[in-house]
């Protein structure tokens, strides 16, 4: 690695990886606070901070939450075509992945702030403003979690099954799930290549 890619900024950002094996022990709260104070800092459109935030600690929580998902995800799997046995073993090890970590955030949005056009097409692109303010507030998450010594893992489950989540958590109705991150001190170490920018940029 090149001197300039070589202080600690560059470095929490190379190294982060998504880890999905964790320690059995807790985060304390305040570390969880300053993951959340990272994203809640991101940029977002019109600076309205769409982005909402559901913890969850309490392994009782985990253990509901998890297994509603895998059921769903195995029947969808089986719907799919995927044997009844394989569709139950990716689902609960889907399920483990969150059951094993010390803490979970559920990224959401809401609309409750966003403007509101008069016509469908703007009112779609607000959304999908939306959609990025939180994306951006959990990218700055798993930043931050990796430059606290912990382990994170972006999964996209909630958005196959927002209402399910939304119900479990007693969530309020305007909160749309959109990403599930497991936190935890990690269990394991991992390897990951990037594209070179040759294969993914276009200069103008």
């Amino acid at each position: 690695m090149s001197e300039q890619y070589k202080d600690n900024f560059w470095q929490t950002l190379l190294t982060r990886r998504s880890i999905r094996r964790y320690e059995q022990r807790a985060i304390p709260d305040t570390v969880i606070e300053k993951l959340l104070t990272a994203a809640i800092w991101a940029p977002s459109a019109h600076n309205r901070q769409p982005w909402r935030f559901a913890v969850v600690r309490d392994n009782q929580h985990k253990q509901v939450l998890a297994q509603r998902m895998a059921r769903r995800w195995q029947h969808d799997l089986e719907a799919d075509g995927v044997a009844a046995e394989q569709a139950a073993r990716q689902a609960q090890r889907s399920a483990h992945r969150i059951t094993n970590a010390a803490a979970l955030v559920i990224g959401c949005l809401t609309m409750q702030e966003m403007d509101v056009p008069t016509d469908a097409h703007r009112q779609r692109l607000e959304w999908h403003m939306a959609v990025q303010s939180t994306a951006l507030a959990l990218g700055q998450l798993l930043l931050a979690a990796h430059h606290e010594g912990l382990g994170a893992c972006w999964m996209c489950t909630p958005l196959f099954v927002p209402e399910l989540v939304r119900t479990t958590l007693a969530l309020p109705d305007d909160w749309e799930p959109q990403a599930l991150i497991t936190l935890g001190y990690a269990a394991e170490s991992r390897v990951s290549e990037r594209k070179l920018l040759s294969e993914v940029v276009l200069w103008r």
